[in-house]
Formats: C-alpha cells, sequence, structure tokens
C-alpha cells in the first residue's frame, strides 16, 4: 500500500497518556505544545495521536487491530511511533487484568473502596517489582506484531520506539525495578529489526526528579515534551533516510 501523497503526510502515534499529559493533566490530541504536535509541525506533517491512560503494548496492539481509524490513517503516515512500554514496565500488585476490572466493580461505593485500598496497597508493594503490568517477552511479542503489522502493509515505512519511560511517583513508591529488564527486552528487539530507539527515561527523569513535571511524578511539564519532541525528529528523519523510497513518496 503506497503512501497517499495528496495531502502531507500524518505522524502515527500508538501511545499512552505521556503521549497527551502535560503539567496539569490531560491534553487535547491537537494541542501544540504536546510532543507529537511539535514533532508533526517540524516535519510539515500532521499528527494522529491514538492513545490512552495506562496503555501498554498490547493495548497498542488492539488499537492497530482494532481501530478504523488507525486504519485510516496508515495509508498516508509518513512514520509511525510505537510510543508505549513505560506501563508495561510499571509494578502492578495485582494482574493487570484483574487491576482493569476495577471500573467494572458495582455498586458505586464498593468500587470507590476497593479502588482506595489498592491505592493504598499500591506504593507498599511496588518496591517487589511483581508481577510487573506487562512481562518483558509479552512486551516484545506485542511490539514484534505492530512492526511485523504495519510494515507488511506499509514495507519500508519508518517506525520508530521508544525506551521505558521512568516515572518518580508516590503512586508507586518511587520504585520501577522492573523498567531495566524490559529496557533491555526492547533494545535487543529493536537491534534485530533494525528499529530506531528514542532513549525517553534520559530525556525526563531529572526533569521529573527536579519537580518540574506533573506533581504525580508520572507525566512531564513541556520542557520535557520539547526535549522529546528534538529525539522523535532526529530519529524520524534519519528513519526516512535509511527508506528511500518512502523518504521521496514523503516528499
Amino acid at each position: 500500500m503506497p503512501l497517499e501523497t495528496s495531502n502531507p503526510p500524518t505522524l502515527l502515534v500508538l501511545g499512552d497518556s505521556l503521549s497527551f499529559y502535560g503539567p496539569a493533566g490531560g491534553l487535547p490530541a491537537d494541542d501544540q505544545r504536546i510532543w507529537p504536535s511539535l514533532v508533526a509541525s517540524g516535519l510539515g506533517w500532521r499528527a494522529h495521536v491514538c492513545a490512552r491512560v495506562g496503555w501498554t503494548t498490547r493495548d497498542a496492539w488492539w488499537a492497530l487491530t482494532q481501530d478504523p481509524l488507525v486504519w485510516a490513517t496508515i495509508p498516508r503516515a509518513g512514520a509511525v511511533v510505537i510510543a508505549v512500554a513505560g506501563m508495561d514496565s510499571l509494578p502492578s500488585p495485582l494482574p493487570t487484568a484483574l487491576r482493569e476490572q476495577i471500573r467494572y466493580v458495582r455498586p458505586s461505593w464498593l468500587r470507590r473502596r476497593v479502588r482506595a485500598t489498592y491505592a493504598r496497597v499500591q506504593p507498599m508493594l511496588s518496591p517487589l517489582g511483581w508481577p510487573m503490568a506487562l512481562p518483558p517477552a509479552v512486551t516484545v511479542a506485542y511490539l514484534e506484531r505492530i512492526r511485523a503489522a504495519i510494515t507488511a502493509v506499509r514495507p519500508g515505512i519508518p517506525i520508530i520506539a521508544v525506551q521505558p519511560a521512568l516515572h518518580h511517583s508516590r503512586y508507586y513508591g518511587y520504585a520501577q525495578p522492573g523498567q531495566p529488564r524490559t529496557s533491555r527486552a526492547i533494545t535487543r528487539w529493536a537491534s534485530e529489526k533494525g528499529i530506531p530507539l528514542v532513549d525517553i527515561p534520559a530525556a525526563t527523569i531529572d526533569h521529573l526528579r527536579a519537580g518540574e513535571g506533573n506533581p504525580d511524578g508520572i507525566h512531564w511539564g513541556f520542557a520535557a515534551h520539547r526535549r522529546v519532541a528534538r529525539l522523535m525528529h532526529t530519529a524520524i528523519v534519519s528513519g526516512e533516510s535509511d527508506s528511500p523510497g518512502n523518504a521521496r513518496a514523503a516528499r
């Protein structure tokens, strides 16, 4: 499926809340201060952000395979950024499937009590680092599914991935012991498949530790969004240069 060239290319971002949260909370996907908009603007492209709070690589795979807006974006995408994996590496005292069911608990008073109990337990158990939201092998398996599916439809399109983000959050007991394992697994996969990796932790963790981001210690301020945007821009331009056919079509 060739790139459609009647309009500017689109930057497709499969992400989590780090793709659209700022220092005071969530923002519209077209806010010009968040990194997807900054990257797209710098390239002269448009941005399509497909992301939700708490998304893992598994959720990104589901979005790719189930969201018709994503299907409509792929033919005109100039590059795809798989901006998930930070949530995968977070400690999750309850298995992810059970934790995600809390929202469905009824009646509402019981749901609030369950959620409050989980919020108290999570910081205490997080330093154990187990279980994680997704084990590293599962994270990589979903990343590879995403990569393979996209390249089957758009051979040669630049695909960018990220190192799992770090947090500095009291909600997780300031602990993320599983992140190095997830990071190593992603690095091996990216090296084998020739996927550029953006070092999200290096660009953002000092910012969070200095208290310059969102008070939750997870999401970033706009200075960090700008740093991430510069790294993404460089990775995409490099990816385009490595894909001559796609680079010509995107111009």
